[in-house]
């Protein structure tokens, strides 16, 4: 069985829950490889074992961790002659994305971003694609190469596998065009105690309808244990930081549940967010275009129905 490569999402070992989902879209299609660099091995060893990680490609090269992507890119690239794997699985982040299209050029190989869904078919590699801003899904199949594929995150639930987690230390050359750009300083962001927007299984997002108030949005979305999340109107506005935006020049999110509070619905914002499984929306304007795409719509002020929502919640879990 062929391997594949699954480049590791973590924070000096905290293995990020994408890396899961990866391994487990791996093992649909070959033997899982993961490729960690940086530090932190030994707190993320047992974790990537747990998922199906049979070989662990480790490079703590300080060449390849002081950089920015372009040196794991080289990396990808030499294991990639050396393992001859059947794909190559990145997640679909800016940071993936790049790194993905870096290798994509170094290894003259067709490269499928967004992809929603990865399986073994009968002509390699088969993939659903999200596409035009998540306006068409298409089925994918790289035909030159290797098969380069970013996945978007809660594109498939983690799933546990025993994987051996065989340590290879790899020694790699990176090339000094890789090291034109070096990291000088790293600071641990501030967190709010929310999930991860990206990753989070339930988004609550506000929009314009919050006028600039987002307690209720936040109330709600910390009952639920869900991310919070603001439309473009929101964030030009200053109601919220921009590393909060939902929207195709914001974050893409992908989760179980998302509920849109006072956001009309407009083409930007629904690119980002409508590959998410299950959609709700709360809005006062019964013509708002967000109600063509839900599942469920509440026509009412936010500001009556998240509270109600809220205390409904609490209740239903005693």
């Amino acid at each position: 069985m062929s391997e594949v490569l699954v480049l590791v999402d973590h924070v000096d070992g905290d293995v990020r829950k994408t890396t899961a989902e990866l391994l487990t879209l791996a093992r649909r299609i070959g033997e899982p490889s993961a490729v960690f660099v940086g530090d932190g091995f030994d707190s993320a060893k047992e974790y990537l074992a747990s998922y199906g990680a049979e070989k662990v490609y480790r490079v703590e090269s300080g060449d390849v961790s002081d950089y920015l992507v372009a040196p794991v890119a080289e990396v990808l690239a030499q294991l990639a002659e050396k393992a001859s794997p059947a794909a190559i699985l990145v997640s679909s982040s800016p940071h993936g994305k790049e790194i993905a299209a870096r290798l994509s050029i170094k290894l003259n190989s067709g490269l499928i971003t967004d992809a929603v869904d990865v399986r073994a078919g009968g002509e390699g590699v088969e993939t659903t694609q999200s596409v035009f801003a998540g306006g068409w899904t298409v089925e994918a199949t790289v035909t030159t190469g290797t098969p380069i594929i970013t996945v978007k995150p809660n594109s498939c639930s983690p799933e546990q596998a025993q994987g051996a987690a065989a340590d290879e230390v790899v020694d790699v050359q990176i090339s000094e065009g890789a090291r034109a750009a070096r990291i000088t300083e790293r600071r641990e962001k501030q967190t709010s105690g929310r999930p991860e927007l990206t990753e989070a299984a339930i988004v609550v997002s506000g929009g314009r309808g919050t006028a600039g108030d987002f307690s209720p949005v936040e109330t709600f979305a910390d009952t639920l244990g869900a991310a919070v999340g603001a439309s473009r109107a929101a964030v030009d506005a200053g109601w919220y930081p921009h590393t909060s935006q939902v929207g195709q020049t914001g974050k893409q999110v992908s989760p179980q549940l998302y509920v849109a509070c006072g956001i009309s619905g407009a083409i930007q914002h629904r690119a980002g967010m409508q590959t998410s499984k299950t959609i709700v929306a709360v809005n006062k304007d019964e013509e708002a275009p967000i109600f063509e795409l839900v599942d469920f719509g509440v026509v009412g002020d936010l500001f009556t129905v998240l509270p109600q929502a809220t205390e409904a919640v609490k209740a239903a879990r005693g």
